[in-house]
């Protein structure tokens, strides 16, 4: 082989390599992490400063396996809403997905229940952020009811939050959907040993800020793992009060 020929031929096997091996390894962030992709089973994120930087605040301060569920509970909960055919501000229920458990993390848990913690810390980062403040409210509505049963009754942009994390926490109205878009989802965002970790964080804060778990799923998992984890009961807060009877 002359050559001239046999660099051409290695120029050409070499480029190829580096194209093969580009399409093999996934995007990554500035910071190491892997890319979160914009489309998943037919849902995109919508392309806002706001998205980006619920996305970075996320990442920033969640564990792992925590932002995947997050991700996940976007993704299960527009899923839902497509099957229901019903229309909702992508940006605004991005953000409260993306925002939904800040108050499991060490940086935003607190007194308060967890949920009211991490509304909190989503609208002060939005408004500061310059969020229009009737946008910011929604989003709040939409992490502060998250656990509860009136998140049902409220518009999509807020009862599809607890119906996302809803599905994947407990699998509810998971078997509802397509098959391919929850495996495309699961795929896009691995569960990393979720079930284990969400109850031992769950159960962590809760026994930290017992009087603020007391009144939510929270309680379940600080009863069910810690021996000790004592509350007061609305039982004798009815005695106590300043009345005969």
């Amino acid at each position: 082989m002359k050559e001239s020929t046999r660099r051409t031929f290695l120029a050409v096997q070499t480029a190829s390599l580096c194209v093969a091996q580009t399409r093999e390894q996934p995007k990554t962030s500035q910071a190491g992490q892997a890319a979160v992709p914009s489309e998943v089973a037919g849902i995109r994120i919508v392309d806002s400063k706001y998205t980006k930087m619920a996305l970075e605040e996320l990442r920033d301060c969640s564990a792992p396996y925590l932002v995947n569920h997050a991700m996940r509970t976007f993704f299960f909960g527009a899923l839902i809403g497509r099957q229901k055919r019903v229309t909702f501000d992508g940006e605004i229920f991005f953000l409260a997905c993306a925002l939904h458990d800040l108050g499991l993390t060490t940086k935003y848990a607190g007194p308060l229940p967890f949920e009211i913690q991490g509304a909190q810390a989503a609208r002060k980062l939005l408004d500061s952020a310059g969020l229009p403040a009737e946008k910011s409210q929604t989003v709040w509505d939409g992490i502060a009811m998250h656990p509860l049963a009136i998140s049902n009754f409220k518009p999509p942009e807020i009862s599809l939050v607890g119906s996302g994390a809803g599905a994947d926490v407990v699998g509810g109205g998971i078997s509802s959907l397509a098959p391919d878009d929850v495996r495309a989802v699961l795929q896009a965002f691995p569960r990393l040993a979720f079930k284990r970790r969400f109850v031992e964080d769950c159960s962590a804060i809760a026994s930290k800020y017992p009087g603020a778990a007391k009144n939510s799923f929270m309680r379940d998992t600080a009863e069910r793992t810690n021996p000790s984890y004592q509350v007061s009961n609305i039982c004798d807060a009815i005695t106590a009060a300043p009345f005969d009877e």
